[in-house]
Order: C-alpha cells, then structure tokens, then sequence
C-alpha cells in the first residue's frame, strides 16, 4: 500500500465500509495557499485517489444569499404605544382578579400610564433612537439573564432531544457521536464562511426553492435587501443570536454574570465521566479533521477507562451563580487559567454519558440534567450522546432562544442523516492521537464546594418531577380542517386543565418569537383570557347547560382570540416586555421603583403558574425546560399532523399526575365537541 508522508504527518488505518483498509496520511502543513491544504489519499484496487472530503464537505450547505444578507436592513422592533400596553396588561389581568382587586390595580395603571410611567416611556423611546443598532429589549433582556443569581440548570438551561437515526445501526454511540458532530462543525464553518441559508420565513414556500429569487435577493444591496424579500412575503429574520452558539460560555461573576466568546478557538471539549477532554476539530486555515481521525480521537476518550471523577468540576455550574463565581476565582488562583480557558473557549461540549435510556421520562431526566457530573452547563450548548446513541441538546438561555438552536438541530439532524461522515462498518485506529485530558489543581477548599455543590444538586433533582404525555385521538390536520388554530387549541386545554385543578384562572406565559425585528427576542402570549374563562367554567362548571354546537363556538371565540393575540406578539406588539423595558429604565436610574410594579396584582401575573413553549421541527423527539415557580408546570410541547404531545415538569409530583390526567380529558372533549358528541356529564 502506498502511504504519502510528510513532516509532521499522521497515520492512521480506517476500515472500508466495503471491507479492506485505507491507510491515511495527513501531512499537518502550516502556512497559506494550495500548499497549507490537508490531503487525504486511499488505496483502491490499487489506484491511488485523492478523497473528496476536503474538496466538498466541510459545510452543510453554499447559499447564494449571504448568511448576514438582511440582517442591515431589518426592520426595529418597535416599542408599544404605552396607552396600548396598559389596555392589553388590563385584558390579561381580567381573567385573574376579583372585581376589588381589578379595580385597584386599574387605578394604579392609570395612574402609571398618565404619570410617571408617561416619562419612562418618553426616555425608552429616546434612549431608542441612539442605539438605532439593536433593540429596547436586548440589553436588559440579557442583564435579566446574566444578573439571576439562580442556579441556571432546572431555572433557565432548556432541553431538545434530536429523533433517532432512521438507519438503527447508525444510532451506536460513536457513530452518532462522529456524525453529529462533523456536521455540527460543518454548520459552524457554513455560519463562519457567510454561505449558511438565511433564516427566511416563507407565506409561499415554493419561493424556498426558487434558485433565481435567490440570486435575485443575493444581488440588492443590504441595506434594502429585507424590502425586496418583504414584497414577495418572504420575510427574513434577526440572526444576531448566531454570534454566541459556537466557542462561547457564561461566564459567573459577582452579581452579573459575563458572556465570554474566543472564535479562534479551534479544539472541541469532549466530557467523559467528569473528565474533560480537548483536541483541535479544525485546522489553522479552518478545514475540519477527517471523520475518522475525529472517530479515532473519540474511540481514545471511550477506552480511557477512568472512573466517575473524585471531584467533577462540573457540578459548580449547578450552583448559585455567586458561589460559583467566588470558586471559579479559587480555581483560577490555583493554576487552572489554561484549563478553564480551553473550556471556555471551546467550539462546543460534547458530552458522551455511559447509560442507556430506559424511556422518555429518563430521557427528559438525562437531558434537562442528568447526573451533573458529565455536564458543564455554562457552555452555550452541549450535545449530549447517550450509551444508546439517543442524542439531544442542553443550552444556557442568556444569548439566545429556541429559534437559533432549532434551526441548528434541523440542519445538524437533516446532514448527519443524509450525509452521515462515517458509517457503523468504519473504524479508525490512529498511530498517535492529539487528545488532551485536562487536570485541575484542586485545594481543600475547591473540593469542598464540589462536594457541596453535588449535594445540593442531588437533592433538587430528586424534587422534580418529568412525565410527558401523548394525545392519539387528533393533531394539526384535524384542527385546520375544522378550522382551529392548533396552538389555540392546546393552550385552551391546558387552562381548562388547571381551571379544573386550581378552581380558578392561573397566570399563564406563552413564549413568542419576535425575530422578525433587528436584535428581536421573545414576546408573551398571555393564553389566560376572558374567553379562556368563560370556556373552561362552561366545560367543568356549567358542563350540562351547553350543547356540542355551543361548545364548539366558545372554543371557536377562544382560537380567534389566540390567534390575535399571537399576531400581536410577533409583531412586537405585546404588553410584558414594554412594561419590562420601563422597570428596568427606572431601576438603573437608582430612583424608587414605580407603585404599579409594586402590585400584588403585578407581582402575580408575572408567577406563571403555566409556563409553555411549543417546538415544530421533523428533527426533534421531545423538549422541555424546568417550571419557572415552585408550584408551577413547565410544558414543553409540540402538535404534529396526527396526534399531539407534550413534556410537562412540576416540583409536584401529586399535582403534575393530575394534572395531566384534566390535560388529557380537556383534548378528549374536545374531540366529543368536534364530533358533534354530547359531553359525559358524570
């Protein structure tokens, strides 16, 4: 077999996946030009052919648009007439408060809206206009995030975990794990290099495929290039979040937490049972390291064959924030500066956990968590690969939301399945690997947090409590065909759910993108109205009083309503991050916090009782994300063609079972009504 060597080179032997082996040589030449690239050369048959792999497979995708296009030309996200929001947060108020209360908190808004939250509003929309580069809502949308001193796991770090592979074989842990993670550096380079696909939302999706719109659309200027694609109903999004998704960590500081980024990063950060393991995924010139040889240094971090670690590090990003914070500051005193950079800085963590799933309940348990040992929940994601190849995505919430990370999984999902990098008949075997262990230089007192951090940890996990759920009987064709909004519809069924649970209308937070503005991040949907009310008190309350025919209507009143409501949050138009933005103006000015946001009736409605979020994507199995009040659901859920299903975690185990028992009779009456079926009065 003929080998092509070169100073510095490399070898290694990988097993054809029509039998045989190929002996590589990857020649690490530094430098520029056609000389700096890498080559990989086979032996077939005797005839010696260069790979395609450097010539064609380092990004998921070349788009003809620019990936950062449109994002100059943006439209702002606008800031709510303050008249407006007040109307709107008293709509929302409605449903929650007794006639008494009502009318109080009215006269505190009105008093709000006419004094001196009249001025707060006039110095947002002046403070607007100076920093015509972003949003109102980004900055202190961020310090909200980076100021909590919460522990962010359970509190904020949400979960998605990708579908299997639909070729089983491809599901052995280090298959996936190669695969998953070429494409994810695949991804990175395209987001680098500025050929990733921009994120577009289509009216017409036929506009998607049509390879002359988009050159149309690649050769206007930037700074109207969102206007041509508006008047064609294509409409671009923000993706100034994508900054923050590779090689970047929170960072725990005293009081504020920090976002800390290095893009010349080249190494990957791989977390093997509380070991933390390094090497460069990437050349000096940006070209990604051959799939096997990446295989080979994952096949090296799986035979290690160390043990759970005495004190894995990683519990400290469990803890609260300034805690961990003043440890980190011990860790860095004791000589650990490299190492926790290399955490820091890497590309993305990878975390490969030794334990096979049971069923979707630990599969939740294992993602949103898991044991805390193989986690370092600071890194803004990891990808988490079980013993069974079930894979999945945890990310720290503060520099971005769902829309980023999901438009990631789905392109990281589609190529590793499409184009998987190695197949489960390759095996590499390197002469010699370039992986790194890191140690960590640990006093009495370093140990110590570790130990109190584990506890702690342990002890919170075992409170909550995940249990999903699984609706057979309907899905989203069903509803559009009797012309319901699907997402109207679910959220109906949970109010009716915890109106029966509670015996009352509980606050409710549904999370709304608006990325559809420059720096635009979420809205709320407040899904709790005077129509949700009137509904749920006619299915429970007064069930023997109305007909199908009735019932039908009233959840008809309620999907319209929604509907508007989610038209109004896209479109910046909510109330809560407005009302948000002038808090925040009043507190950094260090004046007395406004009586209205003093309100026990203000103070409720932010305890969201119900905290939802929905996923839509072919990619993703299951999500979820902790409930954000003690006594609270978190509901994760998504609503496919046929059926529908949801993950909801509570601290209240009891609770959550009967809870889930009403979410389930809701949906079910629901297709009694739809079916012209008279209800079950029992």
């Amino acid at each position: 077999m003929l080998c092509l060597k070169g100073p510095g080179a490399r070898c290694w032997r990988s097993r054809s996946p029509r039998g045989g082996w190929w002996r590589v040589w990857s020649p690490r030449v530094r430098g520029g030009g056609a000389d700096a690239a890498r080559y990989y050369w086979r032996s077939t048959e005797h005839a010696l052919v260069p790979s395609t792999w450097d010539l064609d497979h380092h990004y998921v995708h070349r788009s003809v648009i620019p990936t950062l296009h449109f994002q100059p030309s943006l439209p702002r996200l606008p800031i709510p007439e303050l008249e407006d929001s007040i109307k709107r947060y008293m709509a929302a108020q409605k449903p929650l408060l007794g006639d008494n209360e009502y009318r109080n908190t009215e006269k505190l808004a009105m008093t709000f809206k006419n004094g001196v939250g009249k001025d707060l509003h006039r110095n947002l929309i002046e403070l607007d206009k100076k920093n015509f580069h972003t949003s109102y809502i980004s900055g202190p949308w961020l310090d909200m995030y980076l100021s909590s001193r919460d522990p962010i796991v359970l509190n904020f770090n949400p979960f998605i975990t990708l579908k299997r592979d639909p070729q089983e074989s491809y599901n052995n842990q280090l298959v996936r794990a190669t695969n998953l993670t070429v494409s994810a550096i695949k991804f990175c380079n395209s987001l680098r290099s500025h050929i990733l696909e921009p994120d577009i939302y289509y009216v017409n999706p036929e506009w998607s495929k049509s390879k002359a719109f988009k050159r149309f659309l690649s050769l206007l200027p930037t700074w109207i290039s969102w206007y041509g694609a508006y008047f064609a109903e294509a409409y671009p999004l923000d993706m100034s979040q994508y900054v923050h998704l590779f090689n970047s960590s929170r960072v725990p500081k005293q009081d504020k937490d920090e976002l800390f980024s290095d893009h010349a990063a080249r190494h990957l950060l791989v977390m093997r049972n509380g070991h933390f393991y390094v090497f460069d995924i990437l050349d000096p010139i940006g070209n990604i390291l051959h799939p096997y040889e990446i295989q080979a240094h994952l096949i090296n971090i799986l035979q290690d064959g160390e043990t759970v670690a005495e004190y894995p590090l990683g519990y400290l990003t469990t803890e609260n924030r300034n805690t961990w914070a003043a440890v980190r500051e011990q860790l860095l005193q004791a000589g650990n500066e490299e190492s926790m950079y290399k955490i820091d800085s890497a590309i993305f963590c990878l975390c490969l956990d030794s334990f096979i799933v049971q069923n979707s309940t630990h599969l939740s348990h294992c993602m949103l968590h898991g044991y805390g040992y193989n986690r370092w929940f600071d890194k803004s994601f990891s990808l988490i690969i079980t013993g069974d190849g079930t894979a999945g995505i945890n990310f720290e919430h503060s520099w971005g939301d769902g829309i980023a990370v999901l438009r990631f999984i789905n392109e990281v999902y589609t190529d590793s399945t499409k184009h998987p990098a190695v197949t489960p008949r390759s095996t590499a075997v390197l002469c010699s690997t370039n992986v790194e262990k890191l140690e960590f230089h640990m006093n009495e007192s370093i140990q110590s947090a570790v130990t109190v951090a584990r506890q702690k940890f342990d002890k919170q996990i075992h409170k909550m409590t995940v249990k999903p759920l699984e609706f057979r009987k309907f899905g989203k064709k069903y509803l559009i065909q009797e012309r319901m909004s699907p997402d109207a519809v679910f959220q109906l069924a949970c109010q009716i759910a915890a109106y029966r649970h509670f015996g009352k209308i509980v606050p409710t937070y549904e999370a709304c993108s608006t990325a559809g503005f420059k720096h635009g991040r979420t809205e709320t949907i407040r899904s709790a109205t005077i129509y949700t009310k009137q509904c749920a008190q006619a299915f429970i309350r007064d069930r023997k009083k109305y007909n199908a025919q009735e019932l039908r209507k009233l959840i008809d009143s309620c999907s319209k309503y929604h509907k508007f409501l989610q038209m109004e949050a896209a479109l910046g138009q909510g109330f809560d991050r407005h009302l948000f933005a002038l808090r925040y103006l009043a507190e950094s000015r260090g004046g007395p916090i406004p009586e209205f946001y003093q309100d026990p009736a203000y103070r409720y409605i932010n305890h969201n009782i119900l905290s939802t979020s929905t996923l839509s994507s072919p990619s993703v199995y299951l999500g979820g994300f902790g409930p954000v009040v003690p006594d609270g659901f978190g509901i994760g859920y998504n609503i496919y063609d046929y059926w529908l299903g949801c993950n909801i975690t509570s601290y209240m185990e009891k609770d959550l079972d009967e809870f889930l028992f009403n979410l389930e009779g809701s949906l079910s009456d629901f297709f009694d009504v739809f079916e012209g079926r008279s209800l079950n009065t029992d």
